[in-house]
C-alpha cells in the first residue's frame, strides 16, 4: 500500500501507476448478491445452467458493474492519503468493459494517477483504473475515476 503524506507528495506521481490491489475472489454467491442488491437479474448472470447451455461465455458472468463497484475497495487497499480532511468520490469520465469475468474467476486492479489539479479547498485527481482477470492478457474493466481530497 502506497500512503501519500499530502497532495503535493501525490503530484510526484501523476503519469505513474501507485499499486495493485490484492486478488479478489468473484464468487457465484457475490454475483447473486450484487444482483439482488440492483435488481440486475439478467440470467446471465444468476442462472447457472441457462449460463451454462446458452451464453457465449460457457457460463455465468458477473455484470460489469459489479466489478467496477469493487473500485472502492481495491482504491482502498492500493493507497492511502493522509494530510486531507475528506476524500469523495467525484464520478467517472469514462468506463469499459472489455472482457467477461466468469464467476470462480480472480480479479485485481492497477491504479495510475493519471491527472492531478488543485481546486479550491484541495485537489482533483484523475485515476486510471484497470482492473485484469487471473490467466487472462485483456482487461476485463478500465475507467477513469475521478476523486476529490479536501484539505
Amino acid at each position: 500500500m502506497k500512503v501519500f503524506s499530502g497532495i503535493e507528495e501525490a503530484k510526484e506521481y501523476v503519469g505513474k501507476e501507485v499499486g495493485v490491489s490484492p486478488w479478489y475472489d468473484v464468487t457465484q454467491e457475490r454475483i447473486n448478491a450484487f444482483a439482488d442488491a440492483t435488481g440486475d437479474h439478467q440470467w446471465i448472470h444468476v442462472d447457472v445452467e441457462r449460463a451454462k447451455n446458452e451464453s457465449p461465455f460457457g457460463g455465468p458472468v458477473a455484470h460489469g458493474y459489479f466489478t467496477l463497484s469493487l473500485a472502492p475497495k481495491m482504491m482502498w487497499e492500493v493507497y492511502k492519503m493522509e494530510g486531507v480532511k475528506m476524500g469523495v468520490n467525484y464520478g467517472v469520465n469514462k468506463v469499459r468493459f472489455p472482457a467477461p469475468v466468469p464467476a470462480g474467476s480472480r480479479i485485481r486492479m492497477h491504479l495510475e494517477l493519471k491527472e492531478l489539479q488543485d481546486i479550491e479547498g484541495g485537489a482533483q485527481a484523475v485515476m486510471l483504473l484497470t482492473f485484469e482477470r487471473e490467466g487472462q492478457e485483456k482487461p476485463v474493466c478500465v475507467a477513469e475515476s475521478v476523486s476529490r481530497w479536501y484539505v
